[in-house]
């Protein structure tokens, strides 16, 4: 069996329209570099649409009822977007689920030095990423200071071409023979990722670029060196997403995996709200969550019981709450673990198996199970499931592709999916197929985006009833 490209079946208005949809995308991507930023943004454009805090519904008392749209804000690192259904919410939902943090750089608390007459921020990687990628790049940083009076100091430098950027040096060339013979995991160690921020020294005897780098911060960003200890800075590449091809059919952009499913679920939940028929028969959710990098531990990732506790929330503003109603809710619901997936890449074919492997154009991905070595760690999706999403993306002429993560015992990797299975869920992993997936620059095919999107949206409205 082989897929086509989903190109084909558009005619030139069709592709018009994939463009336009891109642009949206594109914008997002650009602005939103880390899981702050990104939840930020949603809620800013729920709230244009009419969506409200689900904070505010529970603390005025309010009822709900079928139509209404809410948010609820989890540290402002992870979201779910719901628009009640009509059935009750102990038949299930439909859900979108992805992620929306990228691998990347940490300041570490205590990360101001100076060294040889630089000043330098110490970092800790974040995620699995391949440490010699981030050398030698512009680089930005985003996030926030919080002072102990309990102000809160957003930074985003880097970004506007007035800004300056920031950088981690790599080794020339001409003196890179020890370097050159190390295996690529230690061709540069997660210590060697210092960022260089200033070289002019101030009058003081002692670390004199340090000190003059700390009255800049005090005066542009407002506040001290101690303040580092309580603060979260990302540093990530710096510039906006940038078409790529002569065709200009692809994006190159920082942070695809995984915006790149998380903005086409947030529109397909929105537009779901804006359309004709606004009340779908099924509560719908979009969940957008943090920390799947590093496992989804934390407050904020999905083995939190943000969920849960949102949901149970949900059901108590409906006046249906019960406790046996919150479990038939969870495991009546159907779900899209939304993830990228591997592209097959030209160059690197050794890794891939044609016939199961993804491929850029070919339309929205499905991973019936990933995991690594004999499918540790995956869902693996029943095939049943499979077999009713099939049948409703057919009916709408949805391009997809079935595919795996490379060859059986290349490597592997996993997603949410298995932590939302236990809830007795039916769920699979579906999503984007990417190149150059956890570099500084990944890489997408618009038209993948656009079919991501309207799978979303035909999964929404088919699914479960």
């Amino acid at each position: 069996m082989e897929t086509k490209s989903a190109w084909l079946k558009y005619d030139e208005a069709g592709k018009k329209e994939i463009f336009f949809f891109n642009e949206g995308y594109k914008a997002f991507l650009s602005k939103c570099k880390t899981e702050r930023e990104c939840v930020t943004e949603a809620i800013s454009q729920a709230e244009k649409l009419g969506y409200k805090n689900l904070s505010d519904i529970i603390e005025n008392g309010q009822i709900l009822q079928a139509g209404d749209k809410v948010y609820a804000n989890c540290m402002g690192k992870a979201l779910a977007i719901f628009i009640v259904g009509k059935a009750s919410m102990e038949k299930g939902m439909t859900i979108l689920g992805a992620h929306i943090d990228s691998p990347r750089l940490d300041l570490k608390q205590n990360p101001l030095y100076e060294d040889g007459g630089l000043a330098m921020l110490d970092t800790h990687y974040y995620g699995g990423v391949k440490k010699y990628q981030w050398t030698a790049l512009p680089l930005a940083m985003h996030g926030v200071v919080a002072k102990k009076d309990g102000t809160i100091i957003t930074i985003s430098v880097g970004e506007d071409e007035h800004d300056p950027v920031f950088g981690v040096s790599d080794l020339l060339v001409h003196l890179s023979a020890t370097q050159l013979d190390k295996k690529g995991k230690v061709v540069v160690e997660g210590e060697d990722l210092n960022l260089n921020v200033g070289n002019i020294p101030s009058l003081d005897e002692k670390e004199p670029v340090k000190k003059a780098i700390l009255q800049i911060i005090k005066e542009k960003y407002g506040f001290e060196e101690e303040d580092f200890l309580s603060a979260e800075i990302e540093i990530v590449p710096a510039g906006a997403a940038r078409d790529y091809g002569f065709d200009r059919s692809m994006i190159m952009g920082y942070g695809h995996d995984d915006r790149v499913c998380a903005y086409p679920s947030m529109k397909a939940v929105f537009d779901l709200g804006e359309s004709k028929e606004p009340v779908p028969e099924r509560t719908v959710l979009c969940l957008l969550v943090d920390k799947e990098e590093i496992g989804s531990v934390g407050a904020t990732g999905m083995q939190s019981r943000f969920f849960e506790n949102t949901v149970a929330e949900l059901m108590n503003a409906t006046g249906t709450y019960t406790e046996i109603g919150l479990r038939r809710a969870l495991a009546n619901s159907k779900m899209l673990s939304s993830d990228v997936s591997a592209a097959f890449d030209p160059n690197y074919p050794d890794v891939m198996e044609k016939k199961n492997a993804a491929y850029l154009g070919n339309g929205l991905c499905f991973n019936k199970f990933t995991g690594s070595g004999g499918k540790s760690g995956s869902n693996d999706a029943n095939a049943e499931y499979l077999a009713e999403i099939r049948k409703v993306l057919d009916a709408e002429h949805v391009s997809w592709q079935t595919c795996e993560l490379g060859k059986v015992d290349q490597g592997g990797g996993g997603t949410i999916a298995f932590i939302m299975a236990k809830y007795g869920m039916e769920v699979i992993d579906s999503g984007v197929a990417v190149h150059n997936m956890h570099a500084p620059w990944e890489l997408v095919s618009k038209v993948d985006v656009y079919e991501a999107y309207m799978g979303y949206l035909t999964f929404l409205r088919n699914i479960g009833l």
